[in-house]
């Protein structure tokens, strides 16, 4: 396995520019489906041990909207587009319309929405990096569950089997006028892929 001490600067730099260049494509995809501007804010990109994924969104026992699905090709892996309640919400009345009560509870057509827009996400992001590696990854269908982050993590488990240790996290902000949406994108490479995508970006293993 690739130690982290050895992701220097300038694989977080590509990792960077994968997630600035993901957004920008997010953003066109958005702006098409909504016939509305929208922008993305440069993001913030980083890794996180799989442990602290749920910390990252507000604690194990805080409320979230996931997308989730499986990634398949040469580094397969799982992948979460997760908000807040709030962040939905507000998502969901600025950037699509939807003007449903400020209660928990989403109808068929909002989570419709959320999944479309997290399945944009994922793949704007997952093709990015795929250019910047030339390894080949796609998503499969996505899904979308409200729950506790803890327990949508332990289901993403049982549901694809074990996950690598750590996680590229990519802070994600929509922004339409001065109002800016805040969710976060986890991509969870299998224990052998992040291998793979170290060495694609030029680290050698040892």
């Amino acid at each position: 396995m690739v130690s982290f001490k050895q992701f220097a600067d300038f694989q977080m730099d590509v990792l960077k520019e994968v997630g600035n260049i993901g957004a920008g494509h997010a953003a066109t995809a958005l702006s098409r489906l909504l016939d509305k501007p929208v922008d993305m804010l440069v993001p913030k990109v980083r890794i996180v041990p799989f442990e602290e994924i749920a910390d990252s969104v507000g604690g194990a026992e805080q409320v979230v909207i996931a997308v989730f699905l499986r990634v398949d090709g040469e580094t397969p892996g799982n992948l979460f587009f997760i908000m807040t309640q709030e962040s939905s919400k507000r998502l969901l009345k600025k950037l699509v319309g939807l003007e449903n009560a400020e209660d928990e509870s989403y109808s068929d057509m909002e989570l419709s929405a959320l999944n479309e827009i997290g399945n944009i996400l994922a793949g704007s992001y997952l093709s990015s990096l795929a250019d910047f590696t030339n390894l080949n990854m796609y998503p499969t269908v996505p899904s979308v569950a409200i729950d506790m982050a803890g327990a949508i993590l332990s289901y993403g488990l049982l549901q694809f089997g074990q996950m690598g240790d750590h996680a590229l996290l990519i802070d994600t902000k929509f922004l339409e006028g001065n109002d800016a949406v805040e969710g976060h994108f986890f991509l969870i490479p299998d224990p052998e892929s992040f291998d793979k995508i170290f060495i694609a970006l030029g680290v050698q293993t040892p």
